[in-house]
């Protein structure tokens, strides 16, 4: 009996033993699957350092079920196995089969994906790397099989790589999703193309789409700078065996995502922060569609039209160019005269070039040979040459030169490289002739301005001397104004502007800002216009008129609004493109036009707000901080895009500034920050907190400057923290635009409105990481502290202040201006 005991207990340990051994086989890494193992929902494999993991997923406003790989968070979604076949419930398995492959079964045990490797062992192994990288390995022969790197999805990460292989064909790209919660494939791709110079192109539909320009050992030639040349971060280009491949290489993890409208979002991920801070948007303006403005035109998305013909070039087709279908472009007004036997002396006489200054190299450059060609040697080896068009020098390059259609310019102010077109003697001498009146007319013009204007000083003086400096002052910055050449900005005629808005009719009136009235107009073309007049009794002057003027002319992004030009004669007038829908507060706090916008709209009127800051603040070659930032300056377009708009009390920032003191306080009462109202100290940070107050707003439906909780007398800020305390945020969402199903995106709105609003600047976000929270991938967002201003006496108090200091406060709509007293 003692025996029998004794073996049966050995056998129940053995069988212990064995069960947890092959337990511990069956999960032998927590970034392994062997055989028979399995994943099954809720259950995930992570890498060794833990920020990848492997598992079951929905996209944002899906329910549909698919395997894929992320970083840190379900949001952050870096590959899908089964893009085109999601699972319909729960009951999806991620195995090894028994011939060895990756597959994914559904509840009836049919494969809805597979790796389809012909030729591997059964005894196969699938390990998530720390890299992200997937990889099936045959265990009997100790190599890799497959790998999830050479199957990307629409995110490209490092050590990936796109390629193309001129030999065999094959092609690794990226593809976009169909739409944020469709991960299957869409219409956008993303790789190499390689002819005389090595670029990536975007297709759609395998049209191009969108060009980088050419890679110059470290970036690509079109793009917006920001890798410089001794830089961590980079493009790395690979050759072998006629395959060509490019990757990434940082000091922190990258990633470049291809998104369903064709643009390519750059991040890197701020491990201090826990968030994503976007660096760079690819193929975000309208000149960034290929060829936009055919054969020799180029594209300056900031001009109205944005298409035009290069020097020596007219439309091929007239009216189609009047109708603003570019697609034909130009031709030659004067042939060339090039004769491939005469000597260069003698044929520059019939030829020459033209400089055509930072641009976007056009497509289908011949790079020359030697890497010893310095401009003036590119020259010549183009004059010599009677098929080339156009040459450009760039020191990673060399010589590049174009013996077909120049297409797809771009006009680049910030990082484009000089290119100079060949043209017929009598073109350029036109050119100079056609200069030279402008100029005389300009110096002459100047010359009487200020023989007059010296003169009018003069008897001003003795009458009243106290105004005589502030219209001195105004007085030149007309005069500078006018002698400073802005290319992307037209100068109108006082009579113009007067047939276009019916003698500015106050049936043509948009509404009244704190520059004076806006009308729409109509020009002689067609175009329709909105037309702002300064008012010598809006509190705002010719500074602010200059200041808008010399700020916005240089900026260019789709969320801000497109200024067209301005009047300088008689009046002081903007004209900017007409924005159909009006501003965003007539939308927000007017009950019957909030019925007719979902959360759908506002959150892109939300996510372009936020764009267009954070171009301000980081992405333009200005560093601009707004000031005034409200919902009457936010405006929209006939597709409800939100542009910004009113940059008359902007700020300009040195490179490495990050606030500034003022002892004049502009802005609207409501909107400004604490510090700012306080102490005069403005940085980024006081437009976040605009941009906060925006935002609860936007959810809300009401305004901050009105009072809740009587007896309390809170603001809407204090109002949505007293709310957030309570853990019950329900009672501030507007109900004419709750929706259920975008519960959990409303809630994060608010979470990041009241960190926007918090008291002390420093604790504020970033609008890089403003704009990462509001796309959902961040690990974790942070709780907010106390926001400022959340009683209504604190914001009386500082409204008080600025009264004291002799500045104008107005509630709302108008902006708070100080003019001193004399």
């Amino acid at each position: 009996m003692f025996f029998m005991g004794f073996s049966r207990n050995c056998c129940l340990l053995i069988s212990f033993l064995v069960y947890l051994l092959s337990l511990s086989l069956l999960v032998c890494a927590l970034d392994t699957i062997v055989p028979s193992a399995s994943i099954h929902e809720l259950e995930t494999l992570s890498s060794n350092n833990n920020m990848f993991t492997l598992g079951f997923f929905s996209p944002k406003n899906s329910s549909n079920r698919y395997i894929g790989i992320w970083f840190m968070s379900e949001s952050n979604v870096v590959w899908v196995a089964n893009r085109n076949n999601p699972l319909r419930d729960s009951s999806g398995i991620l195995t090894i089969s028994e011939n060895g492959n990756l597959i994914v079964l559904d509840g009836e045990k049919q494969v809805v994906w597979s790796t389809n490797v012909a030729y591997i062992a059964s005894n196969s192994s699938a390990q998530l790397l720390d890299s992200g990288n997937l990889v099936l390995v045959d265990r009997t022969r100790g190599v890799s099989v497959w790998q999830s790197f050479q199957h990307p999805g629409n995110t490209l990460i490092q050590d990936m790589k796109v390629s193309t292989n001129k030999r065999t064909g094959e092609k690794v790209q990226l593809t976009s999703w169909q739409s944020p919660s469709d991960p299957s494939y869409g219409e956008f791709s993303c790789g190499l193309e390689t002819r005389n110079v090595t670029e990536v192109f975007v297709w759609k539909e395998n049209r191009p789409y969108f060009r980088t320009g050419p890679f110059d050992g470290l970036d690509f030639l079109g793009l917006p700078r920001i890798i410089s040349a001794n830089s961590q971060n980079g493009f790395r280009m690979g050759r072998e065996e006629g395959s060509i491949d490019l990757s990434f290489f940082a000091d922190s993890l990258w990633t470049f995502t291809l998104d369903s409208q064709g643009k390519t979002e750059q991040r890197r991920w701020n491990s201090q922060e826990n968030i994503w801070e976007l660096k760079r948007i690819i193929g975000s303006s309208e000149c960034d569609v290929y060829a936009k403005c055919g054969p020799f035109g180029i594209c300056n998305s900031q001009n109205s039209p944005m298409c035009s013909c290069l020097r020596g070039f007219e439309p091929r087709n007239k009216e189609e160019w009047g109708r603003q279908n570019w697609t034909g472009g130009c031709v030659r007004r004067e042939a060339l005269q090039c004769e491939r036997d005469r000597n260069d002396s003698q044929t520059s006489k019939v030829n020459g070039f033209w400089m055509l200054e930072t641009v976007k190299l056009p497509d289908d450059a011949q790079v020359l040979p030697s890497y010893s060609w310095d401009t003036v040697d590119c020259q010549s080896s183009c004059l010599k040459n009677c098929s080339c068009i156009a040459y450009a020098h760039e020191r990673n390059l060399g010589c590049m030169i174009w013996n077909a259609d120049l297409l797809d310019i771009q006009s680049m102010p910030d990082g484009g490289i000089d290119v100079y077109i060949r043209l017929a003697n009598s073109e350029l001498g036109k050119g100079r002739r056609k200069m030279k009146t402008p100029i005389i007319i300009s110096v002459l013009l100047g010359t009487i301005l200020i023989t007059v204007s010296g003169y009018f000083l003069w008897k001003k003086c003795s009458m009243q001397k106290g105004n005589m400096n502030m219209q001195s002052q105004d007085k030149r910055r007309i005069m500078h104004l006018k002698q400073v050449h802005i290319p992307e900005l037209s100068l109108f005629d006082l009579k113009e502007l007067a047939a276009a808005t019916n003698n500015f009719d106050i049936a043509n009136k948009l509404g009244q800002g704190g520059f004076g009235p806006v009308y729409k107009g109509k020009l002689e073309d067609g175009q329709e216009i909105a037309v702002k007049r300064l008012s010598r009794s809006s509190g705002q002057g010719m500074d602010e008129f200059i200041n808008e003027v010399e700020l916005i002319s240089k900026l260019q992004h789709r969320n801000l609004v497109r200024l067209l030009g301005c009047c300088i004669d008689g009046e002081e007038i903007l004209v900017y493109e007409y924005m159909p829908n009006k501003s965003l507060d007539s939308y927000i706090f007017d009950p019957l036009q909030r019925k007719s916008v979902d959360w759908g709209k506002l959150s892109n009127i939300i996510e372009g707000i936020a764009r267009g800051l954070l171009y301000l603040h980081r992405d333009s070659r200005l560093r601009i901080i707004h000031r005034d930032l409200k919902a009457s300056n936010i405006l929209l377009d006939k597709e409800m895009n939100p542009k910004i708009s009113d940059f008359g009390m902007a700020k300009l920032f040195g490179g490495n500034q990050n606030k500034a003191n003022t002892e004049r306080i502009v802005g609207t009462y409501g909107y400004i920050s604490p510090e700012y109202a306080t102490r005069g100290l403005y940085s980024e940070k006081s437009d976040v907190f605009s941009y906060g107050v925006l935002l609860l707003e936007i959810v809300s439906g009401r305004k901050n400057t009105s009072f809740y909780e009587e007896e309390e007398s809170l603001t809407l800020l204090g109002f949505a923290w007293k709310l957030w305390n309570d853990g019950n945020v329900i009672p501030l969402i507007d109900s004419l635009i709750y929706d259920p199903s975008f519960h959990k995106d409303i809630l994060r709105c608010i979470h990041i409105g009241l960190l926007c609003v918090q008291e002390l600047a420093k604790d504020r976000p970033s609008m890089a990481s403003v704009m990462s929270m509001l796309q959902s991938e961040m690990v974790d967002i942070p709780p907010p502290s106390q926001p400022a201003f959340i009683l209504g006496q604190a914001m009386s108090f500082a409204s008080e202040r600025a009264l004291d200091n002799n500045e104008l406060c107005s509630i709302n709509r108008v902006t708070i201006s100080n003019f001193k007293g004399r």
